[in-house]
């Protein structure tokens, strides 16, 4: 491996090596986050929400049980980099078929290790996430990561949602759901699947009429990407789905579903990603551990009073979650289908297939 430095667009600069798949002249760029999560790094760097951010695993030890095919969220990885603390060479499990550094040069995706996370993580929490930069020459990375924009204003959802309709799941299944894809997760369809569904994913540009044409029991607004204010005309597609048919958002189809709704989404300091945040549920006063991945929230005190707060983070305070009270639509701002972390919320998909019922 080459030397190589990260530089956040601040000043801060940490020093590594080079890994994955980055050309002496070339340097990787994006929002650097950190995520919490012990396990499960192929699911979470192959997670398509990740467009237009570079991972930072505060777990130390990446790579240690290898990639294999059945563990990926999508077709390719869609973050802009990876950054660990230190790499495993030689993976040691039964199920790995390929070690990390080879899955992130075919896929053409570039990497830093030795990097002190801990300190990164750190400095990300105090100052907030940033852009940032990493590459072999220290003056050149320097000056991209200055250059190098945040995700805020991005309709990062275009890079990723599906260019054409598809079908997942059994045809005779007893329900069938249309789901925006904003960045959905292979794991939130094998889900949605096992809960009776029949899942017909569309772009997510599709008119809320296309949808209706489809004569669906229920629509599902998956997870995705970037600043949810700038996803064309998802909030008004929405809003014209509302009250005619079924509705259950999870993450950035939560923000979408406030924004639909008439209310307004912030970005968090830091964001919440990683598989254990806890949420605590506003009617059992049960608390559940999550997966979670988002930079945007959605601000309560923005929604109708017709919207019942149904979840809460016990972090920091964030809305989790809220359904309407008089129009069959709920969201999580959360991962229930986890791929990696808890499965304490999988069974949201089955207050929805009952909602569905029930309509």
């Amino acid at each position: 491996m080459n030397e190589g430095v990260l530089v956040l667009s601040d000043g801060a600069t940490f020093e590594g090596e080079l890994t994955g798949w980055l050309p002496d002249d070339e340097v990787a760029t994006g929002e650097v986050v950190f995520n919490t999560a012990l396990s499960g790094y192929q699911e979470i760097i192959t997670d398509p929400s990740y467009a237009g951010q570079m991972i930072t695993f505060t777990y130390p030890h990446i790579g240690n049980y290898g990639v294999n095919p059945d563990d990926v969220e999508s077709a390719r990885p869609a973050c802009r980099g990876v950054i660990v603390r230190d790499l495993a060479r030689r993976p040691s499990n039964w199920r790995s078929t390929d070690d990390l550094d080879t899955f992130l040069r075919r896929h053409r995706l570039a990497g830093i290790a030795g990097i002190d996370t801990r300190r990164l993580t750190r400095h990300i929490r105090e100052a907030g996430a940033m852009p940032g930069a990493f590459g072999a020459d220290e003056s050149r990375t320097r000056a991209a990561a200055t250059a190098a924009p945040p995700t805020d204003g991005i309709d990062l959802v275009a890079t990723v949602t599906t260019p054409m309709a598809y079908t997942y799941g059994d045809e005779a299944a007893p329900f069938l759901v249309v789901a925006y894809d904003f960045g959905i997760k292979t794991t939130i369809l094998r889900h949605l699947a096992a809960a009776g569904c029949q899942v017909e994913v569309v772009p997510a540009s599709t008119p809320a009429a296309d949808v209706l044409a489809r004569e669906p029991d229920g629509v599902f607004l998956s997870n995705g990407p970037g600043d949810p204010a700038a996803v064309a005309g998802a909030a008004a597609n929405v809003a014209g789905l509302l009250g005619e048919v079924p509705v259950f958002g999870i993450c950035l189809g939560q923000q979408i579903l406030g924004l639909a709704l008439g209310g307004h989404t912030f970005k968090l300091p830091f964001g919440h990603h990683g598989g254990n945040h806890p949420v605590r549920h506003e009617r059992t006063g049960r608390v559940e551990i999550t997966s979670q991945n988002h930079n945007y929230a959605v601000d309560v005190d923005s929604l109708p009073g017709d919207v019942e707060l149904t979840h809460v983070n016990l972090n920091d305070g964030v809305v989790e979650g809220f359904r309407l009270r008089d129009v069959p639509a709920f969201a999580v701002q959360y991962h229930p289908e986890a791929g990696p972390g808890p499965h304490d919320a999988t069974y949201l998909f089955d207050e929805f297939t009952t909602m569905m019922a029930e309509s």
